[in-house]
């Protein structure tokens, strides 16, 4: 009889699930704060703060799913070179959790990236290999892992399968968690961006699955593809162009992105999504990223909605990250100038809405 032992790596995995699991015992979940609103609108708005996770960013929670969905499935084991496509947030979590496992990491991102994000994911261990055309990240990673015998994340592909939408502390489960001693303790929308579409899978699949009469909305930035492909139905639909707004928007609509479980999207301007990352920076007091501006322009939309049908209830957004990664780009005029935007219209709608509860946009 014929034998082959592959028992020797486990070890490795045991302690490298150990690792991971103990690293989100020593965390505490992100605070659901409130959104300040006029109180005789009758609505709620709350923003998931995931900005306070130790990386920075609700990627945390992706890149935790993905190492252990990666390690379980044996695709990951002791001294395996991790290689991700990402624009930033993704690849600094991922790195953090390939540093707390001993391994090397790789970020294959657009050349445009922001310099606040390559330099986090290079203190956390990383390197960053750049690209010219945000499109070639894909094959490039594929490529660059193949090359080193390492394992190619794909995000893309793999975030809406690597978390249990069911439960098991997924974003969606804390949400509903933390609103339950609330006013309205099931919201009438949540409303996300979309990256790789695993977020509002897990969001739109859990809604149903605890049969909540909660809606979800989709906002999506311009030249992003999945407006398009949600709009014609088509999941092969392309733009082929980067996406300003970092962290949401794709050239494609990615394998992760399930419009099935969308009830609403929203096309957002990027001028518009600047403006409310600012606005909403200076009511909290502390600079939020332009993905949550995105969120915000879609929030304030439903809520002018709900405003003019006299229907009380709340809204969640995420609060994705900080706006400090951005100093140099969204927050930056000359920046704002050089794009050939004006934050001018999209600030005065803003100021309306706030002022009065109508939404002019």
């Amino acid at each position: 009889m014929r034998s082959c032992d592959h028992t020797a790596p486990r070890a490795w995995v045991d302690n490298a699930v150990r690792l991971i699991d103990a690293d989100a015992q020593r965390s505490a979940d992100t605070h659901l704060l409130r959104y300040p609103l006029p109180a005789q609108w009758q609505v709620q708005l709350y923003l998931k703060d995931e900005s306070t996770h130790i990386t920075g960013s609700l990627k945390h929670r992706l890149a935790r799913s993905l190492f252990l969905y990666a390690i379980c499935n044996g695709w990951i084991t002791e001294g395996t070179t991790v290689v991700e496509a990402s624009s930033g947030s993704t690849a600094i979590s991922e790195a953090y959790f390939a540093k707390l496992l001993g391994l090397d990491f790789v970020a294959v991102m657009p050349a445009s990236t922001s310099p606040q994000k390559i330099a986090l994911i290079e203190a956390q261990g990383g390197r960053c290999h750049f690209v010219q055309r945000p499109p070639d990240m894909y094959t490039e990673a594929a490529r660059l892992a193949a090359e080193c015998g390492g394992h190619y994340m794909d995000q893309f592909t793999h975030a809406e399968r690597a978390t249990d939408w069911r439960g098991n502390n997924n974003i969606a489960e804390s949400i509903f968690e933390q609103l339950a001693l609330e006013t309205h303790p099931v919201p009438e929308w949540i409303v996300v961006g979309a990256g790789t579409g695993g977020t509002s899978a897990t969001i739109g699949r859990y809604i149903r699955y605890r049969r909540h009469a909660t809606k979800l909305a989709v906002v999506d930035p311009e030249n992003s593809a999945f407006f398009g492909g949600y709009e014609t139905g088509d999941s092969g639909y392309q733009t082929g162009m980067p996406s300003r707004i970092e962290g949401i928007g794709r050239p494609r609509v990615e394998p992760s992105f399930v419009g099935q479980v969308v009830d609403r999207m929203f096309e957002v301007p990027d001028a518009a999504s600047i403006a409310a990352a600012r606005y909403a920076s200076a009511r909290l007091g502390r600079r939020v990223g332009g993905s949550t501006g995105t969120n915000l322009w879609g929030v304030f939309a439903l809520i002018g909605e709900m405003i003019a049908e006299g229907c009380s209830g709340s809204v969640v957004t995420l609060l994705c990250d900080g706006g400090d990664r951005y100093a140099g780009t969204y927050f930056d005029d000359d920046w704002v100038a050089s794009q050939g935007l004006s934050l001018a219209e999209p600030t005065a709608i803003l100021d309306k809405f706030l002022a009065t509860g109508i939404w002019d946009a």
